[in-house]
């Protein structure tokens, strides 16, 4: 995707209003918009068409936005921007963070602010992340392999392991740089997710991912927590 042409944006919404204001407002903004009241219409859409990014909200009258979000990452890596007032922020933060969101925003929202965060996710879709998944290294690790381009990870018995978003960026952050203590901040970078979303949201995402790496999630033997540093990928790294 190149930035410099005119992104497709989806709102997901139920409340009309809100539909109205930030569709006038993006569509100033040179974008164009589509919209959706429902999550089942959202997964229908994307069954044919990737749109550049998405604007989720997590409350659809009786579904569950954050539910919508997990079986849309499960289909596809497009950028979403979750929105919420009605909820605990900090839950649905985190919550979002696992399930594969990219950023936040909180009703009622700025639509200054909202137009920043969504050129900000843009931008990043062409970052240097961006662009390291696309070179196609692959890196392996105690028996494990990654492909970074297609985010396709095998563990020693060559099972597939099924990785989010920000578990795979998280994962490269360590892959890039193993065996050196990387602090929470390092990390947060690393993962692309923006400046306000809580610091110990990495040690969620971090928790999630041992699941998926170690024997033993309470007793690491790859990503191994210091005290006052931060963490550290244990493992020496292989990349071709």
């Amino acid at each position: 995707m190149s930035i410099q042409a005119a992104p497709t944006i989806v709102i997901v919404d139920d409340d009309t209003h809100v539909v109205a204001m930030v569709s006038d407002y993006l569509r100033e903004k040179g974008m164009n918009v589509l919209s959706s009241a429902t999550g089942r219409g959202l997964l229908r859409f994307v069954e044919a068409r990737t749109p550049d990014l998405i604007l989720l909200d997590l409350v659809l009258g009786s579904e569950d936005g954050l539910q919508v979000l997990r079986e849309l990452r499960e289909r596809s890596d497009v950028p979403i921007i979750i929105a919420s007032g009605q909820r605990k922020e900090e839950i649905d933060r985190i919550k979002g963070l696992d399930f594969g969101a990219d950023d936040y925003v909180a009703k009622p929202f700025g639509l200054r602010e909202l137009l920043a965060r969504i050129n900000a996710v843009l931008r990043r879709q062409e970052s240097d992340y961006s662009r390291r998944k696309r070179v196609g290294v692959t890196y392996r690790f105690g028996g494990w392999k990654l492909r970074a381009k297609s985010r396709e990870l095998h563990n020693p018995r060559g099972e597939a392991v099924r990785l989010t978003k920000v578990e795979h960026a998280l994962l490269v952050a360590f892959l890039d740089k193993p065996q050196i203590p990387l602090a929470r901040e390092h990390l947060l970078q690393s993962t692309r997710v923006h400046e306000d979303i809580f610091d110990r949201s990495v040690d969620v995402q971090i928790l999630r991912l041992r699941k998926k790496l170690e024997l033993d999630a309470s007793s690491p033997r790859m990503i191994l927590t210091q005290r006052g540093r931060g963490y550290v990928f244990a493992l020496p790294v292989e990349r071709d």
